[in-house]
């Protein structure tokens, strides 16, 4: 079974949902390809309950679709997922869900992407023969757990942050692995449900409220980012004080730089430095090793726990599958969140657009 098309976008998340909008405002037919059985899964099925965007919704938003008026300025998951279901309605998106790719490749005398795409349901493969490539399968394809000696022994549960939803653990031990934003409110969830609850902290991070975070991303479009960098470091050091005894250590670049130049984002802070401070949350350094339930730390440290929730983020699954480079487009790949999304998208479909002219 072949079908031809003229874009072949796989993976049916944010970054390829915005992909197939632009190209729909330009009339280009596409076919897209999802190997879940909805659409952004990320968000509907392994997001933790409390998750609300961390950035305000004007920087947040996506392309030919404003949020609604009454739109808090944080949306919640939610809220958002509802935003989608409505995007994927205004521009009648319709994804061939549980339609895995096996392999993709360029054919150079016929100059068109060739895919081999099974249906899950039916294990019936399809052919797929377009012009153009769009992966937007996501930086978050695949749950990212480090190699740690003695892990596949722990003797209590170990799990990824994204099968952690809320509430758990109370009473108990608990380890968070990642001080992200995932990491750190995770830690705050737990805490407050009653868990005894630390974290590693592994590197050094900027921590922000949202309002010092929303400040910067508007000034920094009207004035150099050094000078808006140092500027919210202030206003962070003024909000939190020195995070340095208590195991948090800020990175030399400043968070804004630090974002562009290695994709690392801020925390934004929900309540978890005042935790750390009053000693309801330990910060703890990087793992050595497991033995049975006791967790070694760098320097000797040993703590027994019940649980440990990795917030080591994703890794991309793009490379088992794709060969190739004429004619492919990476969207939603760059750590750049749903404003870079949204921006991929808008370059890939006019690039497409002036490109397609030349095959039509």
């Amino acid at each position: 079974m072949e079908e031809q098309t003229v874009v072949l976008i796989v993976g049916a998340g944010p970054a390829g949902l915005t992909t197939v909008a632009c190209l729909t405002q330009l009339s280009i037919p596409y076919v897209i390809v999802e190997r879940e059985d909805c659409s952004t899964s990320l968000w509907r099925n392994r997001a933790y309950d409390r998750l609300k965007l961390h950035l305000a919704k004007e920087f947040c938003e996506l392309p030919h679709m404003s949020y609604p008026t009454d739109a808090p300025t944080y949306i919640p998951k939610d809220q958002f997922v509802k935003y989608l279901d409505n995007y994927i309605e205004r521009f009648n998106i319709r994804p061939k869900y549980q339609t895995a790719i096996e392999s993709c490749s360029y054919d150079k005398v016929r100059k068109c992407w060739f895919g081999m795409a099974r249906d899950m349901r039916t294990s019936v493969v399809v052919r797929y023969m377009a012009k153009f490539l769009v992966v937007a399968s996501g930086e978050n394809s695949a749950a990212n757990i480090p190699m740690i000696p003695g892990l596949h022994e722990f003797a209590g549960e170990a799990i990824h942050s994204s099968r952690y939803k809320s509430g758990t653990y109370s009473g108990k031990n608990v380890l968070v692995v990642g001080c992200g934003n995932s990491g750190m409110e995770i830690a705050y969830d737990l805490a407050s449900h009653g868990a005894n609850t630390s974290i590693v902290v592994r590197s050094p991070v900027h921590v922000m409220t949202k309002e010092i975070i929303r400040l910067g991303m508007t000034l920094v479009q009207h004035i150099p980012i050094n000078i808006v960098d140092d500027l919210l470091v202030r206003m962070s050091d003024f909000v939190f004080g020195d995070l340095s005894r208590h195991g948090i250590v800020k990175p030399k670049l400043g968070p804004l730089l630090l974002k562009a130049k290695t994709s690392r984002s801020a925390v934004i802070d929900v309540g978890t430095v005042g935790l750390i401070k009053d000693g309801a949350i330990k910060v703890l350094g990087n793992i050595s090793k497991i033995k049975g339930n006791t967790v070694e730390f760098e320097g000797g440290k040993e703590n027994a726990f019940d649980a440990i929730v990795f917030a080591t983020g994703y890794k991309s699954t793009a490379n088992t599958w794709l060969k190739g480079a004429n004619g492919l487009y990476c969207a939603g790949l760059a750590k750049r969140g749903l404003a870079g999304i949204a921006m991929d998208a808008k370059i890939i479909a006019n690039d497409i657009l002036s490109s397609y002219h030349s095959y039509t």
